[in-house]
């Protein structure tokens, strides 16, 4: 009877963990994947570490709020950037000089929130935190890059990185309330040693490496407007084709701005906007209940739930529609979260997270998917990069908002804001639902180079 149930948990284990074991044990695919992961730590650590320091050395959510806010606008201002130089002139040029940045912030900040500086020279200093390169959309671009033409295989590599995500998030939240309630300092340097390591790690791995299109149009000795308006007629006459091929595909324009990346990015905005205005108010609610010490473990929670969320998802082969499974995993979030206005205390909180933490990852799975849809294949980090942006952008509304009630109407109010939010980020993707049905129906043009 053992025997039986250990060979049962092996064949479901082989099912579940074999097709990511498959991709990981192509050479150097661990070494970037990992690092991107160590790398990214400022994304969950940063905003926590700042809500939680500012709040304690001078007892204000409305700064606090603030300070988030702005980081996350300049974060949607300079990942969209960065996305494009990273597509231009490679992944190591564009990264170095942006971690130095981002070190140098990190210190001034600490300094500063520590010995109780004026708030003004606070303000001054957030928007550098936002120095940070788009780890995320580096490492999706190197599996794209190394799938090419492989379908199956490119989604499963996806869903591994939201696997990984969620590792982050899993260690990066509790992490980050411990240390920060310990010493902000403490929580910073930790910060900043993940940095450099998966920097390292991610950075000196250059074989998996796509080519930038300056190497390609020296390749091709060429300069890179040239190169990319060949490339570009190239385009247009595989497009032409295939539209003979299959009418009623349209056309598909030069520019990545069409109406489906468009819709795609509205709704990312909402769902950032709800979900920074959870954060802000959770903190506000255990606070209230003398709990702020566990606060990291209960958006922990929300993340391990959609870690196993991520592995279950990426280890089927869907042949439901890809838009079908993005609204049903973007309606339970979106309605789940909406349940903490009812919450009486922080258990409560963490069994709706885990509950809803199974679509969260999916969500994001599926809005990688639908990139692939949306945008040429070499500015594919371009284009994750500005889903990531409007996210950022609506983080930054929604944690503003969010400290503003919490100061008045307790944590309470915050999830007020929360709720509306929430369900005005439902609406908002049922507004585009033609434009993302119709993105995932155009065929991809993977077998352009740029």
């Amino acid at each position: 009877m053992a025997n039986n149930v250990i060979v049962g948990i092996r064949d479901i284990g082989a099912r579940v963990f074999g097709g990511y074991a498959e991709l990981l044990r192509i050479p150097h695919t661990a070494r970037f994947s990992i690092g991107s992961v160590i790398a990214c730590m400022p994304f969950p650590m940063v905003g926590m570490t700042i809500t939680i320091s500012v709040q304690y050395y001078y007892g204000n959510y409305s700064l606090a709020g603030a300070l988030t806010a702005i980081q996350a606008i300049a974060l949607a201002i300079a990942t969209p950037l960065l996305g494009k130089l990273v597509d231009k002139f490679g992944q190591r040029q564009v990264s170095i000089p942006t971690i130095i940045v981002w070190m140098v912030a990190a210190v001034s900040l600490t300094t500063c929130i520590t010995n109780r500086a004026p708030e003004w020279v606070l303000y001054c200093i957030t928007p550098f935190m936002a120095a940070i390169p788009p780890w995320g959309a580096m490492s999706r671009g190197r599996w794209t890059h190394l799938l090419k033409g492989d379908r199956v295989r490119t989604d499963r590599a996806l869903s591994l990185c939201g696997v990984f995500d969620e590792c982050m998030w899993v260690i990066g939240n509790p992490l980050a309330s411990t240390l920060a309630v310990i010493s902000g300092l403490l929580a910073f340097s930790f910060t900043g040693v993940c940095v450099v390591v998966g920097a390292l790690m991610f950075l000196t791995e250059l074989t998996t490496e796509p080519p930038s299109q300056t190497q390609l149009a020296r390749a091709a000795d060429m300069t890179r407007r040239e190169y990319r308006e060949r490339e570009a007629a190239k385009a247009a006459a595989l497009q032409a084709e295939r539209d003979a091929e299959q009418p009623g595909t349209g056309k598909r324009k030069e520019s990545i701005w069409g109406p489906g990346l468009i819709a795609v990015c509205v709704t990312w905005f909402g769902l950032g906007a709800f979900q920074s205005a959870a954060s802000i108010s959770i903190i506000s609610f255990a606070t209230e209940q003398g709990m702020k010490q566990y606060t990291g473990f209960v958006f922990a929670c929300f993340s391990f739930s959609s870690l196993m969320g991520a592995l279950v998802y990426g280890a089927k082969n869907w042949t439901i529609a890809l838009w079908k499974r993005f609204y049903f995993c973007l309606a339970v979030v979106n309605l789940g979260i909406s349940l903490f206005l009812f919450a009486h205390n922080l258990w409560t909180i963490m069994i709706i997270y885990l509950l809803i933490g199974v679509c969260q990852a999916p969500t994001w799975i599926n809005g990688n998917q639908l990139m692939l849809h949306l945008v040429p294949p070499t500015r594919l980090t371009e284009g994750m990069a500005w889903m990531g942006a409007m996210n950022s952008i609506g983080a930054s509304a929604g944690s503003a908002i969010a400290g503003q009630f919490i100061d008045r109407m307790g944590s309470h109010g915050g999830f007020l804001v929360v709720t509306a939010l929430a369900i005005g980020s439902l609406v908002i993707a049922l507004v585009g639902f033609k434009q993302i049905k119709d993105g995932t129906e155009k065929p991809l043009l993977q077998e352009i180079t740029v």
